[in-house]
């Protein structure tokens, strides 16, 4: 009867459950569109009463939070209702005759409620669904979440952006630093070497001048002698002063020249000359020590057996030195060519390696001038010998100088012609007084017709 319906609580839930006057209606997103309030707050004030949980949260209005509406469909979304279908089963199972038929009924109508409370869920999320799609304020809440993120990278890259400039207006600030500094310190070598050229200058011209003093104070007193055998073997000492001397050197001699008789004056001159002599002894002496020296190292730092264990006797070292000259750089196998060469023409019976004239060709190279100028100058007095006779000096005295005058020399013959090139070889371009040596090599020349020769016939490579 109905009064055992409503006092039953249970039954009462079931009937209530199924109340024929309740709206169970979902409104479609057309119909919320345009007033969307207006719209969906009763449906959800409606379906409220279905709910397990007191206290429902409203819809709200256009301008609730966002704690609000998010609270809002987090409940909805999860919404306990406690809305059944019991009332509804179709079969009762009092009225089953065995136990068998009752557990079947009972199964039955289980599963018919279950299906319709599940339908019931659908609709519910059907209309949450609906409504969270037509919410202007979810929408608004997405477009600022949007902007607030653009916002956010914008202000990123903008960071990013001002670190990177940042860098880089640091980096051409260094940059900048460092060019002004490099341009400072050019500028200050570029100063210091023009400081360093012009006392070069000047001290080249006072250097220059000196010498031209000190010839032309010699010149005037005859070169303190009425020999002229005596004159010209003092022009030469002269200008080996001129030549050896230093600026300072040169000052005082010229002052002590101007400050004394012609006595006097010799006797400093030949005071300095032997001084000068002396040095060059000394040099001369070092020298050899020093060449005596680096052959020992040589003799036992070469390996390799055969010719490079023994020693190289003068023949040899002049065949070597002619076959580097012969077989220039850039020739193929070179080496092995120059070793071959020297066992083909050697007449010391011993065989050399190409190891062997490489290690001697280095030892050699180590040689500082005066060992090379003792070497070469074997070599040219055996090219002398080979050549036989040398052409005779000219009985003539020999010419005096005269500044500013070129001397009118001799045509130069074949034979002087080849002295001169091979003193040229034999005196590289670093041995100390080379064009006297040279002029000492060719009879009958004085340095100033081999330098004139040089300079008018010569474009000669360094030796």
């Amino acid at each position: 009867t109905s009064y055992e319906i409503l006092s039953d609580p249970v039954k009462r839930r079931a009937f209530n459950s199924i109340d024929p006057t309740f709206d169970n209606s979902v409104p479609s997103k057309s119909e919320a569109k345009e007033n969307f309030f207006e719209v969906f707050s009763p449906v959800f004030e409606r379906n409220a009463r279905w709910s397990n949980k007191k206290n429902v949260p409203k819809l709200g209005d256009v301008n609730s939070s966002f704690e609000e509406v998010d609270a809002f469909y987090s409940f909805w979304y999860n919404f306990d209702s406690w809305r059944e279908f019991s009332y509804l089963d179709e079969e009762e199972k009092e009225k089953a005759e065995c136990r068998d038929e009752r557990r079947w009924i009972e199964k039955q109508n289980r599963a018919a409620r279950a299906l319709r409370k599940k339908e019931e869920m659908n609709r519910i999320r059907i209309l949450v669904d609906n409504a969270y799609s037509c919410d202007p304020r979810i929408k608004k809440f997405k477009e600022e979440e949007k902007a607030k993120k653009e916002a956010e990278k914008k202000a990123k890259v903008e960071a990013k952006r001002k670190e990177q400039e940042a860098k880089e207006k640091q980096r051409q600030a260094e940059l900048e630093a460092a060019r002004l500094a490099k341009e400072k310190e050019e500028e200050e070598v570029r100063q210091q070497a023009l400081v360093a050229k012009k006392e070069k200058e000047i001290q080249k011209k006072a250097i220059k001048k000196e010498r031209q003093k000190l010839r032309t104070t010699c010149k005037n007193w005859n070169y303190f002698s009425d020999n002229e055998a005596d004159c010209v073997k003092m022009m030469e000492e002269v200008e080996k002063l001129c030549d050896r001397l230093e600026l300072a050197s040169l000052q005082c001699l010229n002052e002590a020249l101007t400050s004394t008789t012609r006595e006097g004056g010799k006797a400093a001159v030949v005071k300095q000359i032997e001084e000068i002599n002396e040095q060059i002894r000394r040099e001369k002496e070092e020298a050899e020590a020093r060449m005596r020296q680096a052959t020992k190292s040589s003799e036992k730092s070469t390996t390799g057996g055969g010719g490079g264990s023994k020693n190289w006797p003068e023949d040899d070292l002049q065949l070597l030195i002619k076959a580097v000259n012969l077989f220039p750089a850039g020739t193929n196998s070179r080496w092995e060519v120059i070793a071959n060469y020297m066992n083909l023409h050697s007449t010391t019976g011993i065989k050399r390696t190409a190891k062997d004239v490489i290690n001697k060709a280095k030892s050699l190279q180590k040689l500082d001038p005066h060992q090379k100028d003792d070497i070469n100058k074997k070599a040219f007095d055996k090219f002398k010998k080979e050549h036989g006779v040398v052409p005779q000096m000219d009985s003539a005295a020999p010419s005096e100088r005269f500044e500013g005058s070129p001397l009118d020399s001799s045509p130069w013959t074949t034979e002087e012609q080849k002295l001169l090139e091979q003193a040229l070889k034999t005196y590289p371009v670093n041995t100390p007084e080379r064009w006297e040596k040279i002029a000492a090599a060719v009879p009958g020349r004085s340095k100033k017709d081999c330098m004139k020769r040089y300079k008018v016939r010569f474009s000669y490579p360094a030796v």
